[in-house]
């Protein structure tokens, strides 16, 4: 789908729209579902929500005013976004597990040479409709010497024996999305608590999907919970979609190491290989960015009053993902992801 930049538009239009982008992503809307209902490609939405965190709404005017000029580009706006969003301190190899202002600071530092005061920090992270979170916790045991070996000696070796027979590397995982996630906060009168109206019932479905870095995802929900035969169902789909050998990279759950799946994939002489990343090291596996993508950018930011409701949900937006290669590749971007491309 081809992407209008505004270029064709007179100034007091384009003017309007800048300013009304703008306010909705202030309101607490995504960027990125913003730019997508004005029908605009997405560099526009970061390059004026940069031009307001430098000049106000006056810097969104069809006539350009004057002052400093821009520290950060669109583009780099957009993708300090995607990071943010996305991926964790830790991945990113800092010594913190909270994205603060601090490290927001320091990765801009880092990865456009741009300083920025804390404060300027803090107004840029608001404008881009992001606000303090209260994170989940997930503790996990790993072992250093695993990861280094995964990274240096098994997954090289993995990628050229794919190239050497023709086989698509994938990379899977599981997920399970529950009704009642929402993502970001609400805006709300001061000492007023904001409340929001569910169901009063949780439910959730399981899915099971993979990626690779060529920008390609497969996906399958469950029904009920991921079991042998749910896996199975997964592998025979992807051997048929793909219509070539694929290397499928997975965590350790049970269900992969089950007999049954060993059967199966004997029996295709080579058609499909499994293989496995070291325990406790999702941080290595980008087909979690899937699942992350789809919680906090569409999922989190509405209500769910069905279960058939979340399933549409969750399935139009991955149908979405799998006709965005170039957003899918970025999820490889980040250096705990290097490895892959070598």
């Amino acid at each position: 789908m081809r992407h209008d930049d505004g270029r064709k538009l007179d100034h007091k239009t384009l003017e309007a729209i800048r300013v009304r982008a703008v306010q909705r992503v202030m309101d607490g809307e995504s960027p990125e579902v913003v730019i997508k209902a004005l029908g605009m490609s997405r560099a526009r939405i970061y390059e004026w929500l940069a031009a307001y965190r430098e000049g106000g709404f006056d810097a969104l005017k069809a006539k350009q005013i004057s002052g400093r000029p821009k520290k950060l580009s669109g583009a780099q706006i957009r993708e300090l976004y995607i990071w943010i969003t996305t991926f964790t301190p830790d991945q990113l190899k800092f010594d913190f597990a909270l994205w603060t202002r601090g490290r927001v600071r320091e990765l801009i530092r880092q990865k456009f040479n741009v300083r920025l005061s804390d404060v300027s920090v803090g107004r840029l992270l608001r404008n881009l409709g992001l606000t303090p979170q209260k994170p989940l916790h997930r503790a996990y045991q790993q072992k250093p010497e695993a990861v280094k070996q995964w990274k240096e000696e098994t997954y090289p070796e993995i990628r050229k024996e794919a190239k050497k027979v023709g086989a698509t590397i994938y990379f899977g995982d599981e997920a399970s999305i529950r009704s009642d996630y929402h993502s970001g906060t609400t805006w709300a009168p001061r000492g007023e608590t904001p409340i929001i109206r569910n169901t009063g019932s949780r439910f959730s479905i399981n899915l099971i999907s993979a990626i690779s870095p060529r920008g390609e995802l497969r996906f399958k929900t469950i029904q009920g919970n991921m079991n042998t035969d749910a896996f199975l169902g997964f592998l025979k789909a992807l051997v048929q979609d793909v219509g070539k050998p694929v290397f499928l990279i997975l965590d350790n759950h049970p269900v992969h190491h089950a007999r049954r799946v060993r059967d199966y994939v004997e029996s295709l002489d080579g058609k499909l290989r499994l293989f496995f990343l070291p325990p406790y090291s999702p941080e290595l596996n980008p087909d979690e960015s899937v699942w992350g993508y789809i919680k906090y950018h569409h999922v989190g930011k509405k209500i769910i009053n069905s279960k058939e409701q979340l399933r549409s949900t969750v399935y139009r937006q991955l149908r979405r993902l799998q006709k965005l290669p170039r957003l899918l590749k970025s999820f490889f971007g980040h250096p705990d992801f290097a490895y892959i491309s070598g």
